[in-house]
This record gives C-alpha cells, structure tokens and sequence, in this order.
C-alpha cells in the first residue's frame, strides 16, 4: 500500500489558485513530491507565471512534520508546520519564490516521521505573478 495522497484545485483564477492537499500514510511518507507545477499555470499575461507567491497556508497536521519548499537547485523554504493552525503572509505581500539558481518555482513537499495513519490537511493560497 502507498499513501494515499490528493491534491484537488479549489480556485483557479487567473491571478489566484488555492489547492487543497490531503493525505493518509501507509508509513512511507513523501519525498520532494511536486505539489504545484508552475509550469502548468496561467498568470494573468496569458504566459506562465514568472513566480508563485504564497499568500496563506491553512493546516491540519496528525502526527507528522510537513516541509513546504520552493525546487531550486538548493531549495528554498516556504515552511515547516505540524498540528493545526495557519500561516498569513498577506500584509506584507506574500512569501514570494526567491527563484534562487536552477529555480522551477515549483512547490514541492516532504513529509518526516510518519506513521501509519498520520495525516494532514493542507490549503495553500497562491497569487500567480506575471
């Protein structure tokens, strides 16, 4: 049995996207999987985004750590979060991706110390920059 993992659009607009991520773990966990590809988005020019910003994350985290990064060459983090709660990056415009070196702009996560039956819930509110 793997994790059984999803990652459902809520909102795609073409300067918003907020992604729901969930899952269930069997105890293997995940590891530096793509979550968002900036490479498959919209921005409001019509092009892909030059880069993604991370305005909100929401969280439900049972019994493991989740890392959220940016995929650089060495990646950059966005956050490192367990139990529940939120992070608001909205008044000072955002977590905006540095697009450090060999940067994707992609969002990327691993999960550490997983068990069986840990889980998480995840919200991620993005702003697509042109």
């Amino acid at each position: 049995m793997v994790d059984a993992v999803d990652s459902l659009v809520v909102f795609s607009g073409t300067r918003k996207r907020v992604v729901r991520l969930t899952n269930i773990s069997d105890g293997t966990g995940e590891s530096g999987v793509v979550k968002v590809d900036k490479s498959t988005l919209i921005g409001p020019n019509g092009l892909e985004p030059t880069k993604l910003v991370v305005e909100r994350i929401e969280y439900d985290i049972s019994g493991m750590t989740v890392r959220l990064y940016w995929d650089h060459t060495a990646d950059d983090e966005i956050a490192v979060i367990s139990g529940a709660g939120y992070l608001d990056w909205r008044e000072v415009g955002g977590l905006v991706d540095p697009a450090s070196a060999g940067a994707t702009g992609d969002i990327l996560l691993t999960t550490n110390a997983h068990t069986l039956g840990d889980t998480y819930n995840i919200t991620l509110w993005l702003r697509l920059k042109d």
